[in-house]
């Protein structure tokens, strides 16, 4: 039996593992798309593993919806960390520092709202004949658009994630400004499909737009389907953004145990 706990982070959904007694065995890729299946299991974005770390409070594995490693998830960390402070696992909610995927990240809980300081963002190229940037490690692309509530997103994020030059893929992060909030609808390699939020790709579109003098000061707004999040940052002299902070809202939705890949109840 298997206890997990389903958050999300404006619409970005997860399910949680308490994995500090490695009871999960994280290469069972067929029980993760099971658990993240929406019809035949508990339904999400993604399984995120949380197991002790030596040298930080926690260590966090992200699995996508379809069993690949994710190299990392904005909106996952920001539930994780909320997640570790129901364990009794932060000790100082102003400096929570964990990693995942090699790489360390700090956070901040404030008024019960998670910020993440993301990694820094030194270069904006072009790829496919679209803006390229690496945000969490995770590559992102945008594209502007008009009238996005009726823009085809997933036909044409899944066109754009498949002719990309990496065999992995990219992320695809379709845009319109209205009145100064950004509106964003994101397709995601890993679930393959449009997610109602996505960190990362909030937080690409924010530094594309300051590099393009889109925005009037060092803060942007990111409309998603599931909620806004908040992107802040610093551009220093030689043109490197960092300082980045992710903030948004994290809700812990239940808890629920799964037997033999069966869900059999939840609470």
């Amino acid at each position: 039996m298997l206890t997990f706990y389903k958050y999300h982070g404006a619409g970005n959904d997860f399910v949680m593992i308490d994995n500090r007694h490695k009871i999960f065995n994280k290469n069972n890729i067929e029980l993760v798309k099971k658990i993240c299946h929406r019809h035949f299991g508990v339904g999400a974005d993604g399984v995120l593993l949380l197991e002790n770390s030596h040298d930080y409070d926690f260590e966090m594995i992200y699995i996508n919806s379809d069993g690949s490693y994710g190299s990392m998830c904005g909106n996952g960390g920001r539930c994780i960390v909320q997640f570790a402070n129901s364990l009794g696992m932060v000790r100082d909610l102003q400096h929570i520092n964990f990693c995942a995927a090699g790489e360390i990240y700090q956070a901040q809980m404030i008024d019960g709202r998670v910020r993440l300081k993301m990694q820094d963002v030194s270069e904006i190229t072009e790829r496919n004949g679209l803006p390229f940037l690496y945000s969490g490690n995770t590559p992102h692309q945008v594209v502007m658009v008009a009238d996005l509530d009726m823009f085809p997103v997933l036909e044409q994020g899944k066109k754009i994630r498949y002719a990309d030059t990496d065999p992995q893929g990219v992320n695809v992060n379709f845009v319109e400004e209205r009145e100064g909030i950004f509106h964003v609808r994101t397709y995601e390699r890993g679930v393959e499909n449009e997610t109602l939020a996505c960190g990362t790709g909030a937080t690409s579109v924010a530094i594309y737009c300051a590099s393009k003098n889109l925005l009037k000061n060092n803060f942007c707004s990111i409309k998603m389907p599931g909620g806004t999040l908040k992107i802040s940052f610093e551009k220093n002299s030689n043109g490197t953004y960092q300082n980045i902070w992710l903030e948004g809202p994290t809700t812990f939705v239940y808890t629920g145990e799964i037997r033999d890949t069966e869900v059999v109840g939840c609470r």
